[in-house]
């Protein structure tokens, strides 16, 4: 298959992913070996960075009047170092915080597990395993909090789940939105709030990419056009995504998501299985 609609592919797929639970680096390594694509441009880190840039792209340009008012008040807040009962300022305090674990666990782990936890047997355990926790959260959350009643506290427990997003399968919107039913978020608060946090969080990680990318001296080179491909997609993508799932879960539980969790899980080990 060309590289071009190959790119494009997964440009869809890491757009819808990335927002919607189900795991955008998980399906990024079950749909190369699914269709036994093998293209070394999409497998590696200049592709990579393209992907998460499309998706920061997304999130920015869906929340950008959102960050037109947390932007000021996180300034007012590094100025000032206090929220004054501004919940803007609290809600700038409790993105900060819930970064934390991602940057230190991203820090720490992200090389290792790159090069060790990629294979698709372990995908496949670990979509079941969120598929569980998304299923346990959306049943026992009250659902009776708002994103303007989060405290730091709350904050940080949703922080350190969404570290564990660094292993693929997890899903980092599942695990974060679960975090968030589960301290008593509503399910579309919960998704906000997820989706708020992960614009420093995937930002951050594009940056240190893009670091690595420039330290290896690697370039586009012929790729331009998949590149383009790819970028175009996931940010289209990532916008609908988001929005698709904000408006579902104004109404609708996550149970579609853990159906699908579990399916593509069973796929995959057929798969596995077969050959």
């Amino acid at each position: 298959m060309d590289a071009t609609i190959q790119a494009l592919i997964m440009g869809i797929v890491q757009g819808l992913t990335e927002f919607l639970p189900i795991s955008s680096s998980g399906h990024l390594i079950i749909l190369p070996s699914l269709l036994g694509w093998s293209d070394p441009f999409l497998d590696s880190l200049a592709f990579s960075v393209v992907l998460h840039l499309g998706t920061l792209a997304a999130l920015v340009s869906y929340f950008w009047r959102d960050w037109l008012v947390l932007v000021p008040a996180g300034l007012a807040l590094v100025r000032d170092r206090s929220t004054r009962g501004d919940r803007h300022r609290q809600l700038v305090l409790n993105i900060a915080i819930s970064t934390i674990p991602a940057v230190i666990a991203g820090l720490l782990l992200n090389d290792w597990i790159e090069a060790n936890v990629r294979q698709p047997g372990l995908v496949a355990l670990m979509l079941v395993l969120g598929a569980a926790i998304l299923w346990l959260a959306d049943r026992w959350g009250s659902k009776l909090l708002e994103i303007d009643g989060l405290g730091p506290f709350r904050a940080l427990l949703i922080g350190v789940a969404q570290a564990f997003a660094l292993v693929p399968g997890i899903s980092r919107s599942g695990i974060s939105i679960s975090a968030g039913l589960f301290v008593g978020l509503g399910r579309a608060d919960a998704a906000r709030f997820s989706f708020l946090m992960a614009t420093p969080v995937i930002a951050g990680a594009g940056l240190f990419e893009l670091r690595k990318l420039a330290g290896g001296g690697a370039g586009p080179g012929d790729h331009l056009v998949p590149i383009v491909a790819g970028l175009l997609a996931a940010t289209i993508a990532g916008f609908l995504a988001i929005h698709v799932l904000l408006r579902y879960l104004r109404t609708n539980s996550m149970a579609v998501f853990v159906v699908y969790r579990l399916v593509l899980a069973v796929v995959v080990v057929a798969s596995l299985a077969a050959r």
